[in-house]
């Protein structure tokens, strides 16, 4: 019998087997820029990847692009013996402004089982489509190569790294389309996820990484941007009146997955700092994580920080000494590299990790002490409480408090801090941190 060689035997145990921390730092260096610049050069082939665009050419648009990133897919898949189920999901869109006639919306998704919780997801999604100055124009080249190949690229790339392992929890890696005429693939996947009861712990879109010089004259490759939405857009009346006397504006699911997202560059990626932006998204523009957030789903944006908005959206040409147009040329691969590293460590953390707490709540009114409650969840073995002074974006003091259902802080005002809880697994993997009562909730 042929023996497998004893890396490749060690890569397929689950994560908490080996030393986790060995294989954050091997998963962020098994990221390969070459790959995701060949699987770029690939989309901007397809000359167009509108989603009004050809569908039955192999070699045109959207229905070429989503077809290769399916057959991409089933590749990996095969490499891995089968551990990728692949399947599309699709929805008809017609009578809007950018989809005037009946169109089929087609994603593409690649999940990755869970050996523990197949039914909890962390997701990754990229957009396969483009688009030009006209929305509606479906014929001129629309390359799209950082807007937004750049972020497919990275969840092609993601899954080909993570495909290696295996984890206690699901990884979904999305391909949507779409997104420019209206979001309407993002609406359909989490119209699909709430039919198929998916338990989605964190939604994570990767919606233009490549760049790094911005109009504003700025290069910077050692940044990026993750934008989270602060109220949860489901709230009721009732949950923003105990949110009003409780807080949690700044401390919905989505903001503490940013958190999360910041805390793993700080300890695997090199030279990349995050900038946390407490906004949906851009100055009144949106992406394609705002329909999970609207389903009621954890979602966040992760982007380049600095945008050159002379090469999104655009025909290609020469204007006033001006080139327009989103072309390879103008796409940083190393810097692609960085952040779809980033994406593939929080997702193998949040994966390995229990989920987060359920059901936590606070009390300690009018007391010197502050006393957090939670539910225990599936895989914890131990939990860990957190605070913070109210104007600190980060959760900056925590205590290891075993595993209890409970816990009292002496002499901690519960005033003068926000608190939190997280659920730790035995080989050390932490979920996001939850904040007490529906404002924080992830259920």
């Amino acid at each position: 019998m042929k023996r497998m060689p004893l890396t490749l035997l060690l890569a397929l145990l689950p994560l908490g087997a080996q030393s986790s921390e060995q294989n954050m730092h091997d998963i962020v260096a098994s990221v390969s820029a070459d790959r995701i610049r060949a699987d770029i050069e690939t989309l901007v082939s397809f000359g167009t990847r509108h989603t009004l665009s050809e569908t039955q050419s192999n070699t045109r648009g959207i229905g070429a692009a989503r077809r290769w990133v399916e057959a991409e897919f089933n590749r990996i898949s095969t490499d891995c013996g089968g551990c990728l189920e692949v399947f599309t999901v699709s929805g008809i869109v017609s009578g809007t402004t950018r989809v005037p006639d009946p169109t089929e919306v087609v994603d593409v998704i690649a999940i990755l089982r869970g050996t523990d919780d197949s039914n909890r997801f962390t997701m990754m999604s990229g957009d396969i489509d483009t688009r030009v100055s006209d929305p509606l124009n479906f014929e001129s080249e629309s390359p799209g190569a950082n807007d937004n190949a750049s972020g497919m690229a990275g969840v092609i790339e993601a899954a080909r790294v993570l495909s290696a392992y295996r984890f206690p929890g699901s990884i979904a890696f999305i391909g949507l389309s779409g997104e420019e005429q209206g979001l309407h693939g993002g609406a359909i996947l989490a119209e699909y996820a709430i039919e198929n009861d998916w338990n989605i712990d964190a939604v994570i879109n990767n919606d233009m990484i490549g760049n790094i010089t911005g109009v504003n004259g700025v290069t910077n490759n050692t940044t990026a941007r993750v934008f989270s939405e602060g109220t949860r857009y489901v709230e009721t009346e009732a949950e923003a009146r105990q949110r009003r006397s409780q807080g949690g504006e700044v401390d919905s699911a989505s903001r503490n997955i940013a958190r999360y997202v910041d805390e793993m560059a700080d300890r695997y990626i090199p030279n990349l700092d995050i900038m946390m932006v407490y906004r949906l998204d851009r100055f009144g523009r949106g992406g394609h994580h705002r329909p999970f957030n609207e389903a009621g789903f954890p979602a966040v944006r992760i982007m380049e920080t600095n945008e050159n908005y002379t090469q999104q959206h655009q025909d290609i040409r020469v204007e006033n000494g001006i080139s327009y147009g989103d072309v390879i040329e103008h796409v940083n691969f190393e810097y692609a590299a960085k952040l779809t590293s980033l994406n593939a460590v929080t997702l193998a953390s949040m994966a390995s990790a229990p989920p987060p707490p359920a059901s936590t709540d606070i009390a300690g009114a009018v007391r010197p002490s502050t006393t957090l409650s939670w539910e225990k969840v599936q895989g914890a073995a131990s939990y860990r409480v957190h605070w913070r002074l109210t104007t600190s974006p980060t959760w900056d003091y925590h205590r290891n408090v075993g595993d209890v259902d409970s816990f009292t802080l002496e002499n901690v005002v519960i005033d003068n801090y926000f608190f939190g809880v997280s659920s730790v697994a035995p080989d050390g993997s932490e979920s996001p941190v939850v904040f007490p009562g529906p404002a924080g909730s992830f259920d």
